[in-house]
């Protein structure tokens, strides 16, 4: 088993880092609203030595934080925002503390604290042991909305880092050379002229037709897209009455696809799609570009590395409280037969091994995917919450404020600082890593997909 400077660092420094969580778990903000987790997050930081900068590139709520000198640079990549609607007690009900409030329904709570502990680790044991080589932490806002870091990359933020690390809370503990999808998001607003729908319609241009017209057109465009692209949407404004042609309406759209020159060419055709209605309906077209990211791209090395790492590194042993806990949420999750069926919960509604590395492919979308095309970049995941727990849940909400949510937090930050160390013992490591990522982008180089006349949203007063 390891058991190194930086895996004991982590747990002397349990307190801090669960007391940091459970303090962001009771004040969840959303995207670019991360205030208070900023503040308190840059305070842990100060006092553990690091030389922090708040409003990092420009952003608000960003966080470079940064100890040692020389290389290896090893970058650790946290989070911090909650989703709307997800406020949830630490209870087997749905119960949430102020109904219709945000909460932390991905654990980003713990992401934050778990990438911060994985800094702490590695600084301890090269402030131990005198060896070279500088920690970097990045408070990164907005995952949720996948543009955070894709707006810290379009400010030349990661550029400077050999390696870096992420992590997420999960159902179970692993890493995966799998792709998640690149995405774009856009509001398609359409401008129209309102008349009385009886007495005068002959008058009227609806803007509600325009956004009909446009998702009709979309759906008709899904049966002749690769088999990796997904479109979906939501209408966001329609009307007010029946009886009133409808001046104003917007859909808003994400289009994902596994590589980035497959969203492009997709939200492109959709755009065409857009411009369709609009002549149709005889409505004008704005197009609010809300912000894109890129399909992940794990590094193949540096993946397989972490994951021996993270097989001797002790995992969480569960109570039979937390267990009790689980088992609860497990029966209650709507995914509980096809879990059940599948095997999983054989040992027990918690997750209690290291799976072996994945290959599987994932339809949802990170914005890690943008430094993982600047920088060879690996994300860790470690179990949470119990093994049923629907994504963006309740019931992730209730794990993640309570001891289930800490342990797996610790343990991912273990497995992350004790990778990162293999980095600084071996820095042939590093070039074999940096090696392989020059292969893998193949002459190409990140663009930021967020153009430059897109402003960075600031925190809601």
């Amino acid at each position: 088993m390891i058991d190194t400077i930086a895996v004991k660092a982590v747990d002397q420094n349990a307190e801090v880092l669960t007391g940091l969580a459970k303090k962001i778990w009771d004040n969840p903000e959303t995207a670019f609203n991360e205030v208070k987790a900023c503040q308190w997050t840059a305070e842990v930081l100060k006092n553990a030595g690091f030389e922090v900068e708040v409003g990092y590139v420009g952003m608000p709520t960003a966080i470079r934080a940064a100890w040692g000198k020389g290389h290896p640079v090893i970058g650790f990549l946290g989070e911090y925002d909650a989703l709307p609607g997800l406020s949830q007690k630490v209870s087997t009900e749905k119960e949430p503390v102020t109904p219709g409030a945000p909460g932390q329904g991905c654990g980003h709570n713990l992401l934050g604290v778990a990438c911060l502990g994985a800094a702490l680790g590695m600084k301890a044991e090269l402030e131990a042991t005198g060896k070279e080589g500088t920690v970097v932490f990045y408070g990164c806002p907005a995952e949720e909305v996948l543009t955070g870091k894709a707006f810290m990359a379009r400010e030349g933020a990661f550029t400077d880092l050999d390696a870096a690390f992420s992590w997420h809370g999960a159902t179970i503990n692993h890493v995966t050379l799998g792709t998640m999808t690149g995405l774009n998001s856009a509001v398609f607003h359409f401008h129209g002229i309102t008349a009385h729908a009886g007495g005068d319609p002959h008058n009227g241009r609806s803007a509600l037709d325009a956004v009909e017209l446009m998702n009709v057109g979309a759906n008709y465009l899904r049966e002749h897209v690769t088999s990796d692209v997904r479109i979906h949407y939501v209408i966001k404004e329609g009307g007010t009455a029946p009886n009133i042609v409808p001046d104003n309406a917007s859909v808003w759209y994400y289009v994902r696809a596994m590589s980035r020159e497959a969203v492009e060419d997709t939200y492109r055709r959709l755009v065409l799609v857009a411009e369709g209605a609009a002549h149709m309906t005889e409505t004008k077209l704005e197009i609010e570009f809300m912000g894109g990211c890129y399909n992940t791209l794990n590094p193949v090395m540096l993946t397989t590395l972490t994951h021996d790492v993270m097989e001797q590194i002790a995992s969480p042993e569960w109570t039979e409280e937390e267990k009790a806990f689980a088992e609860t949420l497990n029966a209650k999750s709507q995914q509980y037969e096809a879990v059940k069926a599948s095997g999983v919960l054989e040992n027990g509604p918690l997750c209690t091994s290291v799976l072996p590395v994945l290959h599987e492919d994932g339809y949802g979308s990170t914005d890690v995917g943008d430094v993982q095309h600047i920088v060879p970049c690996v994300q860790v995941m470690t179990a949470t919450c119990n093994l049923a727990a629907p994504g963006h849940s309740w019931q992730i909400t209730a794990c993640a404020g309570m001891s289930i949510g800490m342990k797996g937090m610790l343990y991912g930050s273990k497995v992350m600082a004790a990778a990162a160390m293999k980095l600084v013992d071996d820095p042939k490591l590093v070039e074999e890593a940096k090696e392989e990522f020059k292969k893998q982008m193949n002459g190409k180089a990140y663009k930021c997909p967020i153009p430059k006349e897109v402003p960075i949203p600031q925190p809601q007063k």
